[in-house]
């Protein structure tokens, strides 16, 4: 008998709404649809779509098409509300709409508070303004940064401070290929910071707590403070151990996590599906075989289920577990009572589900990793598994292994390309040896938690996991130390990320059905793909740039000429990497640089001062520095100053003859804006960096 081939979208009619909800969830964000126009639009479709029911059949199964488009009409109107009420500024009493900068705020401290390199840390509340005698009603998130110097150990999650302090609105640093932490933090519905010394803040005595939330700080700290107990404190198996168990990443050394991300597992390290899969797997085999229990499936279902949220709401509730919790309900529901449920269908559920709680998950990088990598494991394993027999059991899972993580990779490579510029050339090696090695020590440290009050059990358990961390940690950092361990520095575009995605899925239908048409839009792609690296190379090699860097209380610029560059800047900035990685290697990976260069070909620097690039001339002014008044004013293009150095603008001016001056990151605030001011009075052309990011001159 020939077997029927259903089409996906046949068995998964989740599939169905959830892509039309997503396209209403991008229309809302990038073109601020009124609520009046949503609302007129869901009412009309929604009518047109019930008046369907009133015709007569034959005409009904003639216009059925219309009633589908009317459908997916109603969802994107769908997604276009949900968006539209999930963003905080659209509602009465968001603060921003009523705050003056003299106003008194009145903060809940919204989570325990987090120690940073020079500050502290901590998501507030705005509950109300105080102006003159009155107080207004107000709500909405502030980010809270207090100085080391201040008093701010005396403060808990609960407490309510008075802060006396203009805030700042969160934006940009504007550095090429930056980080969107404008966008980020707009998705968290915090549009605001602000910097908190001991004279800007006082402590409430009313306090506010939240019973459920202190449950999850509460039962954090207990298990961190039984980790740093067992395990030992201040070391890189602590930092480890906390982060695989309860996603806790503050005590994790950044160049231990850079290794982890260069050899492919930093999976491991970020709780996420792979967790609660091995925590699913595990309660399984277990429930399959107790008693009493194995012959209910609703009592398996229902253990299972509260299992798995506790397990969630322990690791502190992040939106990835929360995210991993909710596809694997509706993978258990699905499979237990719908034998002929689609795994594509409970995926595109638990997606519709997620979206609908939080549209902005669309945008996280986790959000999108998780479904991708699970999509690709359920299509590509098998196939993979199924090209090679083995014969020999323990080889066997060895391969099975190999085969889950490569199907994985099928679909995530190109996104992790376009976020992360790099591929990490030995993860089938380190994920072969990784995951089961990470399975025993999250089994184990799960053990630890449960059993850490029966002394000895606790001390050799804590041993236990510490060597295993340390063995863990020993083999990444040696496999990253091969040099060709990491493809490093790849650049990406939307476009081209795009490309690659079509060219992937198409290459692979085509191998698993031998559909030839799919086989000629992948070659059609790939060659799409291959003109716009060769044209993107093209623009690459005749690229002359100016660049001044945000980068704060740091000078740094770029003199850029095809793949190479001369920068001119603070040795802090040659020393510390995660600096470097943070504000400079984004930019210069866009702009596919790879070489410094003492000097670009094309410039010409006289005492460290004057720089002729191409046809511009740049004055650069880092120290205090007496001018000569000279008979005829030199002209200039562009004057840099930078580090605070004593000068007057008027006296620049009867030197000078300039069309624009840049003030740097590495410039105190204060006098940036008594310069503006005397630039404004003089009617010069300024540009402030700290304020509008970093200046980009194309030559």
């Amino acid at each position: 008998m020939k077997r029927l081939n259903i089409p996906i979208w046949k068995t998964a009619p989740f599939l169905r709404l959830l892509l039309p909800f997503i396209a209403g969830i991008l229309l809302e964000w990038y073109l601020q649809i009124p609520l009046t126009i949503i609302c007129i639009s869901i009412v009309c479709f929604t009518t047109a779509y019930l008046l369907f029911y009133f015709l007569p059949i034959g005409v009904r199964f003639k216009l059925q098409s219309l009633q589908g488009l009317l459908l997916n009409l109603i969802l994107i109107n769908f997604g276009l509300f949900i968006t539209w009420q999930k963003d905080i500024r659209h509602t009465n009493n968001w603060y921003g709409q009523n705050y003056h900068d003299s106003d008194y705020l009145v903060v809940c401290i919204n989570e325990p508070i987090v120690e940073k390199t020079k500050s502290y840390k901590a998501d507030g509340y705005i509950e109300s303004m105080i102006r003159n005698d009155s107080v207004i009603k107000g709500k909405g998130k502030l980010l809270l940064y207090f100085s080391k110097d201040s008093s701010v150990k005396q403060l808990h999650y609960g407490d309510k401070i008075l802060i006396s302090k203009n805030l700042q609105a969160i934006k940009n640093s504007g550095n090429p290929g930056a980080f969107n932490y404008e966008r980020y933090a707009a998705f968290q519905q915090t549009f605001h910071n602000v910097f908190l010394k001991d004279k800007d803040w006082v402590k409430l005595k009313e306090t506010k707590v939240n019973w459920f939330n202190q449950f999850i700080f509460s039962a954090t700290d207990k298990i961190l403070a039984t980790l740093e107990k067992t395990v030992g404190a201040n070391t890189n198996e602590l930092g480890i151990a906390e982060a695989l168990l309860i996603g806790y990443t503050n005590d994790l050394d950044k160049d231990l996590v850079q290794a982890y991300s260069n050899t492919g597992v930093v999976h491991i390290i970020a709780i996420s599906g792979m967790h609660l899969g091995l925590i699913y797997v595990m309660l399984v085999w277990i429930f399959a075989r107790t008693p009493l229990i194995k012959k209910s499936k609703i009592t398996q279902v229902v253990l299972m289920l509260s299992c798995l949220w506790l397990f969630s709401i322990l690791t502190g509730g992040s939106a990835s577990v929360l995210r991993s919790a909710v596809m694997f309900s509706f993978i258990t529901v699905g499979k237990t009572f719908f034998r002929q449920a689609s795994i594509y269908n409970s995926l595109a559920a638990s997606a519709f589900v997620m979206l609908c709680y939080n549209p902005y998950y669309l945008w996280d990088v986790g959000f999108q990793l998780s479904y991708l990598a699970v999509v690709g494991i359920i299509v590509f394993q098998k196939p993979i598994y199924n090209l090679f027999y083995v014969k020999n059991k323990w080889i066997d899972k060895v391969w099975q292994l190999a085969a889950v993580s490569l199907a994985a990779q099928i679909l995530t490579f190109p996104i992790c390309i376009y976020y992360f510029h790099q591929f990490p050339n030995l993860f089938l090696i380190t994920n072969i040896i990784a995951v089961p090695l990470s399975t025993i020590i999250l089994f184990t440290e799960i053990g630890l938690v449960a059993l850490a009050w029966i002394p000895f059990v606790g001390i050799y358990l804590g041993k236990a996991v510490a060597w295993l961390v340390w063995l863990m940690n020993k083999i990444i950092l040696s496999v990253n130390d091969i040099p060709f361990a990491v493809w490093d520095r790849i650049p990406a575009t939307v476009f081209t990320t795009w490309s690659l995605y079509i060219v992937v899925i198409c290459l692979a239908v085509w191998l698993l059905n031998k559909n030839k048409q799919l086989l000629e839009i992948s070659l059609f792609c790939l060659l799409t793909f291959t003109i716009a690296q060769v044209y993107g190379k093209w623009q690459i090699a005749n690229q002359h740039k100016l660049i001044v860097y945000n980068v704060p209380q740091h000078q740094a610029i770029d003199f850029v000429e095809g793949n190479n560059y001369q920068f001119v800047g603070d040795s802090a900035l040659l020393a510390d990497g995660m600096l470097q990685n943070f504000h400079l290697k984004p930019g210069r990976i866009q702009m596919q640089l790879n070489k410094q260069v003492d000097s670009v070909k094309n410039i010409f620097t006289a005492q460290d001062l004057f720089y002729q690039f191409g046809n511009k001339k740049i004055l650069l002014i880092d120290k205090s520095i007496s001018f000569e008044v000279p008979q005829e004013k030199i002209n200039v293009d562009i004057i840099i100053i930078s580090k605070s150095p004593k000068l007057y603008i008027p006296q620049l001016t009867n030197v000078f003859n300039c069309k624009q001056i840049i003030f740097d990151a590495s410039n105190s605030l204060w006098k940036i804006e008594k310069w503006k001011k005397d630039c404004e009075r003089l009617h010069l052309q300024n540009y402030s960096v700290p304020q509008q990011g970093a200046f980009i001159l194309e030559l």
